[in-house]
């Protein structure tokens, strides 16, 4: 594309970017940003294309989870084990019962960056600028705090590689027992009318585990490296320009901050500067599809995204993300599968359960209900099913911690219990117990539609 660059966005208008007071400083910081080296690689980027890709097809399955939000505090070996945990954990679950093979990928390493309804918060009579994310600045209420300071755009890119370097060293080094129902912490699951139903399906996969053992000879974790790729939303142009790059032996540019971008809902205008700086990397990039889109405008939104970021039809290329909720999600779906279906382009649907249905309790706390996020995903499969579609994935906002942030789920949490464990700075999470009860629900609504054998 030679009217591409990484900078032709600065052209076009951009939502949701921080206000920096010292444009210099901005120039310096991204200007050492774009010296540093890459945090993934382009081999790695298309290896991830390539199985989105058979997920389209409904050869695999996408899991997608992690933070709202990443935190410069929680840049740490416990918490990031504990996501990974979660997330090997609910990847085996959804391999049982979709009989497929399950792509893993993290919110993380990169997920500092959050857009913001307003740019300001007031307090009393206070204002201050609001909380972008660590990336950005910081969450104490105070006008030096709340400042945004484009050196920060460095500690993330520092945050990212110290976690990414974990990840890696802990995925060869193979850092978790995966056959053992002991590691599974699954007394949650007592409180559950489906108790023993998960127990099966937990020792169901420890004793498919141990057979191949067997037969092969070869410790299970000795048989493959376990892949997990990075994404984040790609909200900061200036920080995901400064990590684009070109690459030998390979044509166009690719973004090297993380494997899988996307662009939020807020952001998703077609004539605006996130779609531009999208239309020319080569990752593997989603897209998030809500309720502001009426049914009547998309056909034309869609006709014209796809001339801006699908125009080649690339299998892999482009994953569209529906967030309706739970009481949306029949009005809105297959509108938009058809929509894409008119289009003639091939793309992956993954259901983000998690966005559309935020609610506030009589106490003003964010939360989310566990029976509303798991009624959005079952109503997703049955609507792609009706539809002669299929949903190829699913995208949750969760971490492996114990935190009290949504409600619901087998141990029944409340309203009241959210104070006994909130951290989120910005949106709830499910945790690891909901986390990994979610995934057994899902194994069991998908496993009948692969047969029983």
């Amino acid at each position: 594309m030679t009217d591409w660059t990484s900078d032709s966005w600065r052209a076009k208008t951009a939502r949701h970017q921080p206000i920096y007071p010292d444009s210099t400083a901005l120039t310096e910081a991204t200007s050492e940003l774009a010296a540093m080296p890459p945090l993934v690689t382009s081999w790695e980027i298309e290896s991830l294309k390539k199985q989105l890709a058979e997920a389209a097809q409904g050869d695999r399955f996408l899991l997608q989870g992690g933070d709202c939000a990443e935190s410069f505090g929680e840049c740490t070996s416990a918490v990031i084990i504990n996501k990974l945990k979660i997330l090997l954990q609910m990847s085996l679950v959804l391999v049982h019962g979709t009989h497929k093979r399950v792509i893993r990928v993290g919110r993380f390493a990169g997920q500092y960056a959050k857009p913001r309804s307003e740019s300001t918060e007031t307090r009393g009579d206070q204002t201050c600028t609001s909380y972008y994310g660590d990336i950005v600045n910081r969450p104490a209420f105070e006008t030096k705090a709340r400042t945004p300071d484009p050196w920060r755009l460095l500690r993330g890119y520092e945050r990212s590689a110290l976690t990414l370097n974990f990840i890696r060293s802990l995925i060869d080094g193979g850092f978790a027992d995966l056959h053992h129902p002991e590691y599974w912490q699954l007394d949650f699951v007592e409180h559950s009318p489906k108790a023993s139903e998960f127990h099966d399906i937990v020792e169901s996969i420890g004793a498919s585990l141990r057979f191949m053992e067997t037969l092969s000879g070869i410790s299970a974790a000795d048989i493959s490296r376990v892949d997990f790729y990075t994404s984040h939303e790609a909200l900061l142009l200036p920080y995901e320009a400064a990590l684009t790059r070109s690459v030998p032996r390979r044509p166009g540019a690719y973004n090297l901050s993380t494997h899988f971008p996307w662009i939020g809902m807020r952001t998703a205008a077609t004539d605006e500067a996130h779609v531009e700086f999208f239309r020319g990397i080569r990752n593997p990039i989603g897209v998030k599809i809500g309720p502001a889109l009426e049914p009547k405008d998309m056909g034309d939104f869609l006709e014209r995204l796809m001339d801006k970021l699908h125009p080649d039809n690339e299998p892999g290329r482009l994953t569209l993300i529906h967030r309706y909720g739970a009481s949306k999600v029949a009005d809105y779906l297959p509108a938009l599968i058809e929509a894409v279906r008119a289009t003639g382009k091939s793309v992956l649907f993954v259901c983000d359960p998690m966005h559309g249905n935020t609610r506030k309790t009589e106490a003003n706390i964010k939360t989310r209900s566990f029976e509303d996020i798991l009624s959005e995903v079952e109503q997703a499969i049955d609507i792609h099913a009706a539809c002669n579609s299929h949903l190829g994935g699913v995208h949750f906002e969760l971490t492996g911690e114990n935190v009290t942030e949504c409600t619901g789920g087998a141990r029944g949490l409340t309203d009241e219990d959210l104070k006994d464990g909130y951290k989120s700075l910005v949106d709830p999470r499910l945790n690891y117990e909901q986390s990994l009860e979610m995934a057994l629900s899902i194994a069991r609504r998908l496993a009948p539609a692969r047969g029983s054998s």
